[in-house]
């Protein structure tokens, strides 16, 4: 099975889009009020490509970018497209050791970086020694490269480079894993081009798409092929705010966008104006039963749900059809090209209203995880990839997430590995032992908690939640930071020393009950 339709890369697909829909406006950034028409967007990306290919980066090479949500990012993000080159978002709340490591993970030869984000990379910097391009964006960054912003204007309007193929590789996505730090997930052009194409097929031309992601996530690059396979304009903002979000969508009459977190935008103060715009579908992932059909009433608007992951792409959607399942808890049925079943721990098929574990397959999937040939062997059964989260299948055919096996926490849009925190906190002189786990939040879907056994002599007092959070802040980016802390002098453990977790979860009804909250206790 394939993709009909599909540039032969990224880069194709701009020129082609730019010929259709020439003087269009493709591109809006609120912030700033900067934007690009289809054709000047692709002029742009060649003066970029120019500069890259000029320094040294080539087809095959891997280039960091740590920029905020800003026109460079897509500019530089279609440039390696064009080259041929392979773009590595950064987390921009990255810290020195995580910053260290996935640029050393990736082997970046190169790395484009906001000027805010200088200082982090200045720490990291000798002990990331691939890194010898750099590019900065901005000024007061002097030391550390020159500013491509400057660099690009004086470039050719036309680009001669490398054509890639589809199976190509385009990025290296970082998402973290149940052990350690980030794996790298490997993905080709096919990847993007046809999560695009998925999403494309519920939209048209004359939509306006509103993107409020940070852009190092998967979703913004999507979005904008999505965008540019239809001839859709998208508004992209610099940072998501509930209490701004429908403003905005009424001032650039936004059609379609993502909602971030709908329980928060519920939350906010109900207006006159709650129904006065122009939207047709907003789309979501993670909504709260309770809170599906207040928010489409109150708003007026068809709020649909999905399922995806890093390295499946599109997986399970909700049809703007199916209006009749909000607030049921499905994600839907399984998105255009992608096949998906239900199995036990043998692997075996289960019948309809059973649990188990989903395993996806079709084209455009992620290739694997970089040099991690071990963890890429585990995560697939033959074609079929291993999600790792459990599911069931209603009798007519709806999909429901139940649980996962996958020791994870699915903060807001973060992924976050327990054991990568954990080992943090073991690093700490006061701690003996520690067990991160994921606890239920109505705002974020899932929060980090902490159980703390200290070492002797230490008490919650020597070794207080304030030192213990402020450790973490050294060490981890902020969204991994435990926000619930709970002392115990004891961990349940199986013979083998292993903490069971399970015991902990299952104590009692709500796992934040006797915990230190920092977001209330540490104001």
């Amino acid at each position: 099975m394939t993709v009909p339709e599909l540039a032969k890369n990224i880069g194709q697909l701009l020129e082609d889009s730019a010929a259709r829909f020439g003087d269009k406006e493709l591109l809006y950034f609120h912030h700033d009020e900067r934007s690009f028409t289809y054709r000047q967007l692709n002029t742009r990306v060649n003066q970029y490509a120019g500069v890259l290919q000029q320094a040294g980066i080539g087809q095959g090479d891997h280039l960091a970018m740590m920029l905020p949500n800003c026109p460079e990012f897509f500019l530089v993000w279609l440039a390696l497209s064009r080259i041929g080159a392979v773009a590595v978002p950064l987390n921009t709340r990255y810290q020195v050791e995580d910053l260290e490591y996935v640029l050393n993970d990736s082997d970046a030869t190169g790395l484009i970086i906001d000027t805010e984000f200088a200082p982090v990379f200045r720490e990291a910097k000798a002990k990331s020694p691939t890194v010898n391009i750099v590019f900065t964006v901005g000024s007061g960054a002097e030391d550390l490269g020159q500013d491509i912003t400057q660099l690009a204007p004086g470039m050719p309007e036309a680009f001669e480079g490398s054509n890639p193929a589809l199976g190509d590789l385009m990025s290296i996505q970082y998402t973290s894993g149940t052990t350690g730090f980030p794996k790298g997930c490997l993905l080709p052009h096919e990847y993007w081009l046809t999560l695009g194409f998925v999403a494309s097929e519920n939209m048209v031309e004359e939509d306006r798409f509103m993107c409020v992601e940070p852009f190092y996530y998967m979703d913004p690059p999507w979005e904008l092929i999505m965008c540019m396979l239809k001839g859709m304009t998208m508004v992209a903002t610099r940072s998501y705010s509930p209490s701004g979000f429908m403003p905005l969508i009424r001032q650039y009459n936004i059609t379609v966008s993502w909602a971030l977190l709908p329980f928060w935008i519920l939350k906010q103060p109900e207006s006159p104006q709650d129904k006065e715009h122009h939207l047709r579908m907003l789309l979501a992932g993670a909504i709260p039963k309770a809170i599906h059909k207040p928010f489409e009433e109150r708003f007026n608007v068809a709020l649909r749900e999905g399922y995806g992951m890093t390295e499946i792409g599109p997986g399970i959607v909700m049809s703007f059809e199916d209006g009749h399942m909000s607030g049921s808890g499905s994600v839907g049925m399984p998105s255009a090209y992608r096949t998906v079943k239900i199995v036990d721990e043998d692997g075996q098929e289960v019948s309809r209203g059973e649990r188990g574990e989903l395993w996806v397959t079709g084209p455009g999937m992620f290739k694997g995880y970089y040099k991690k040939e071990e963890a890429t062997t585990k995560a697939f059964e033959g074609e079929w990839f291993r999600t790792g989260d459990l599911f069931r299948q209603d009798e007519a055919g709806y999909y429901y997430i139940v649980g996962r096996i996958k020791d994870m926490i699915k903060r807001a849009g973060d992924n976050i590995a327990a054991s990568e925190v954990e080992a943090v906190l073991h690093s700490h002189p006061g701690i003996l032992s520690a067990a991160v786990v994921a606890v239920p939040d109505p705002d974020r879907k899932e929060e980090v908690k902490a159980y703390i056994r200290l070492a002797e002599g230490e008490t919650p007092e020597s070794v207080s939640p304030q030192a213990i959070i402020e450790f973490c802040n050294s060490k981890l980016a902020d969204f991994k930071v435990p926000r619930y802390i709970e002392y115990r002098q004891e961990l349940p453990a199986t013979p083998t020393g292993k903490i069971q977790k399970v015991i902990l979860l299952q104590e009692k009804e709500d796992l934040t009950s006797g915990s230190y909250d920092r977001l209330l206790e540490g104001k």
